[in-house]
């Protein structure tokens, strides 16, 4: 099987955590930034994570993804509730995190912005949804202040290491990504139990973290 990500991507982070979890063998191809004609050449849309499974079929989708293999290979790993005020939590986050990490996305030397084109069409199109990169940067205390109160009201959300609820299950698939990239933003200071779930985390399903290249 391959699967086709950028490592930023919060939704490609899901679907490899599956196979770290489940400890399955998959091909990870990242695609430039700027690679429109693979995925569309796979399934019809630039999008991404796509699994193309051994029978040459592709699927795109992460939670979709992260079902079939959870369902398909092996006993099946993960459960399906996650909390409404986890869910109330990531919105509350979603709303403003992007404005910190996209403009850090390309500095940390990712593979898919190894060529300028590939950020100047990252850059082109985020700005649209965040406005100028250079101005949220500067932002940068006000949001990492932000971020700090939303993360103190994480820690009583957080159950167990190794399971955001307790146990292993899509909270974790859709949590554990949030988190990850925001590893990348020098200055943010995690609470005790959240950094010990991200550290957790990453262990289990194999996907690093970006702490060691934090700006």
């Amino acid at each position: 099987m391959k699967l086709y990500v950028y490592d930023h991507c919060p939704f490609c982070v899901r679907a490899r955590m599956i196979f770290g979890l489940k400890n399955i063998a998959v091909e990870e191809i990242v695609l430039l930034n700027d690679d429109e004609a693979t995925p569309v050449g796979l399934v019809g849309k630039k999008v991404v994570p796509i699994l193309q499974k051994d029978d040459g079929s592709a699927m795109a989708e992460s939670l979709d993804i992260v079902r079939y293999i959870d369902e398909h290979y092996g006993e099946k790993l993960l459960r399906e509730e996650i909390r409404a005020e986890l869910t109330e939590w990531m919105n509350d986050v979603g709303a403003y995190y992007n404005r910190l990490l996209m403009p850090r996305f390309i500095r940390l030397g990712l593979a898919e912005y190894a060529t300028q084109s590939a950020v100047d069409y990252f850059v082109s199109k985020k700005t649209e949804s965040i406005g100028d990169f250079a101005e949220n940067l500067q932002k940068s205390p006000q949001y990492i202040e932000k971020l700090h109160n939303d993360l103190a009201r994480l820690e009583s959300l957080i159950k167990a290491d190794n399971g955001a609820n307790g146990a292993l299950s899509l909270e974790d698939i859709v949590l554990f990504p949030m988190l990850r990239n925001l590893t990348c933003v020098k200055g943010v200071i995690f609470p005790p139990k959240v950094q010990a779930y991200i550290t957790a985390m990453s262990q289990l399903s194999r996907v690093p973290l970006y702490s060691s290249r934090a700006l």
